[in-house]
């Protein structure tokens, strides 16, 4: 096991994604896991839930906040960085506090890791960050760039510092299926930006065990890229009314549909890999490697040598075949989201 005895700090560990690394990562008897985020009911409620531990430690403190992030860092072995501005029209109006939390956050971070000698840090980016066109894509961009800048430069430091890309987590806070079971119960309506948009989504648990396994798959510089189902935002929509009007015994035939247009700063599809990035990529099974291009190519090729190469292209969700209807529900439904 993996994190068995080791010392974790989960930057932003009260997220959606967070917690569920918080609940695998237990299951394998660390010595110790810290849960460092700046809301305190969050921290309490997840207190609760996870009930009286002896190996689990709450930290209030803010990413953008140096010192105290340094000292979360003390004697850790593993860090993973969740923390982030994450809504898009709130990063468009808001662009320099996004600034401070996804960059700054994130400098923070790799400057506490060195001093502190850490094993290995991971980011967790977005497929917002491929051809950016808001501001919460832009930033995650730039904090990817910094991490592989980090595992460049450590100097002394034996921290490999390592970025996750994935898109869209199921029932994770500021998702759709959330925002759709609400409306169906209480408006009896959904709104929808475009039916036929297109992303990448996977479920928590999923999201979660691939993150985890980036820890011994690394040897640092690399942007791993998690293989994802495509969902079309249309077959989404009609699966939700359709399994919360079962439920609640509603008449679907009574839940309207509106489309309310994109908003700003959002894109008809996603993308997670470029072209570009796919020439130095490696295909691991279910997930890719993206290996830097700015320094030593050689040691990754070598190391990577072992696996196929990625095929040469965009990794898109408007160019692959989204999944089928029935197969968003029955994700849905072993999620327990519905």
């Amino acid at each position: 096991m993996k994190y068995k005895n080791k010392k974790i700090l989960i930057i932003g560990g009260t997220g959606t994604i967070g917690k569920k690394i918080t609940e695998e990562i237990l299951k394998e008897e660390p010595k110790v896991v810290r849960i460092f985020s700046r809301d305190e009911y969050k921290q309490f409620i997840m207190e609760r839930e996870i009930g009286n531990r002896k190996n689990i430690r709450f930290l209030i403190g803010d990413v953008r906040d140096y010192d105290r992030v340094d000292r979360a860092c003390r004697d850790i072995d593993i860090v993973f960085n969740l923390a982030a501005m994450k809504h898009v029209p709130a990063c468009e109006y808001n662009p320099t506090e996004a600034i401070k939390t996804n960059v700054k956050g994130i400098e923070n971070v790799i400057k506490a890791s060195r001093n502190n000698n850490i094993e290995v840090v991971i980011f967790t980016s977005s497929d917002k960050a491929i051809n950016p066109t808001n501001v919460y894509g832009a930033t995650k961009l730039l904090a990817e760039r910094v991490i592989q800048a980090a595992n460049r430069s450590k100097g002394i430091a034996k921290t490999k510092f390592v970025a996750v890309r994935f898109g869209n987590v199921m029932g994770s806070r500021g998702s759709v299926i959330p925002l759709f079971k609400k409306q169906i119960l209480n408006q009896k309506k959904i709104t929808i930006t475009n039916s036929n948009m297109s992303r990448f989504m996977m479920t928590k648990t999923q999201a979660a065990a691939l993150t985890m396994q980036v820890v011994e798959k690394a040897i640092g510089g690399e942007i791993f890229i998690l293989k994802m189902p495509i969902v079309k935002l249309k077959d989404l929509a009609e699966v939700m009314i359709e399994e919360s009007c079962k439920k609640h015994n509603i008449d679907s035939a009574k839940v309207s549909v509106e489309t309310i247009g994109v908003r700003s700063g959002e894109k008809m599809y996603e993308e997670l890999m470029t072209e570009e990035e796919s020439k130095f990529a490696f295909d691991l099974g279910q997930m890719y490697a993206v290996c830097p291009t700015t320094y030593n190519i050689q040691k990754y090729i070598e190391f990577y040598k072992h696996y196929d190469k990625a095929d040469v292209g965009t990794y898109s969700s408007d160019k692959m075949k989204p999944i089928l209807k029935d197969e968003v529900r029955e994700l849905l439904i072993n999620e327990k989201l519905i």
